[in-house]
């Protein structure tokens, strides 16, 4: 029988694939202010859909734009693929080289395996719950950074940033402190370089679930740890989370955070 993660990977690939095809070609349109969609996200998560629903036709399938369709829960349904068919979409509108198809699977509401595949570097970043992350087949693991200063931290902000955004506040208060930070405009990448110790640490208060499912649980199979920005349980659909190579750098950023 093929396996959960095969699929995903299968699924991410041919994704991948059409946003390699449709890159510089596409049109693209507003959701909401600041919020692009092209083409291309559409058709990634056409064949995406398609490929998972071959192989598991009693699946629930949510992707990000699934808009106006059925409304699905993914911690609640049995088993509920979570699709973001191009994460990085303003990147890929102008060009800038960095974005990917993120495709993760809860069952009840319990990571069990997902991927991150960049299609122009060819980088599949995969896991599967308890058998360990990988990076086109090679295990990875998280970086061995336990301060902050040492530290090379990303972070995602709103496509509409308010002043008083939690996420700009962090920042803010991140900066001086950490060795450099970056915002690439991929939640999704953000968290597989974290896996595999590209990036020491990242952290989000307005992320969705398809941002950051799969890479969740490359984290946590790459020796990281995946909380809240405050040190609770993470709760995944809350979008609000706190992702570091270790506890000790962990436990540094939520010190660093504390009150926002």
């Amino acid at each position: 029988m093929v396996s959960y993660l095969e699929v995903c990977q299968k699924a991410a690939r041919a994704g991948g694939a059409v946003l390699n095809e449709r890159l510089g070609k596409v049109s693209v349109r507003l959701k909401s202010p600041a919020d692009l969609v092209t083409d291309a996200d559409l058709a990634s998560q056409e064949i995406v859909t398609a490929t998972l629903r071959e192989a598991f036709a009693n699946h629930q399938i949510l992707g990000e734009e699934d808009l106006g369709g059925p409304a699905v829960d993914p911690m609640n349904a049995e088993f509920c693929w979570v699709i973001d068919p191009l994460d990085g979409t303003t990147n890929f509108a102008h060009e800038v080289p960095h974005f990917c198809v993120s495709i993760a699977l809860l069952h009840c509401g319990r990571l069990e395996a997902g991927c991150i595949f960049d299609p122009l570097r060819d980088e599949l970043f995969s896991a599967a719950r308890g058998e360990g992350a990988q990076l086109n087949g090679n295990p990875i693991q998280t970086s061995r950074a336990t301060t902050i200063e040492g530290a090379l931290g990303a972070i995602g902000l709103p496509t509409v940033v308010d002043p008083q955004s939690p996420d700009l506040e962090a920042m803010l208060r991140a900066i001086p402190r950490f060795q450099a930070l970056r915002r690439t405009g991929s939640m999704a990448l953000n968290l597989a370089y974290v896996a595999m110790g590209r990036f020491d640490a990242v952290w989000c208060y307005s992320a969705r679930i398809w941002d950051i499912a799969a890479g969740i649980l490359l984290i946590q199979e790459s020796g990281g740890v995946v909380t809240s920005p405050w040190a609770t349980e993470l709760e995944i659909a809350s979008g609000q989370f706190l992702a570091a190579a270790n506890q000790r750098l962990g436990k540094e950023i939520v010190e660093l955070l504390a009150g926002i």
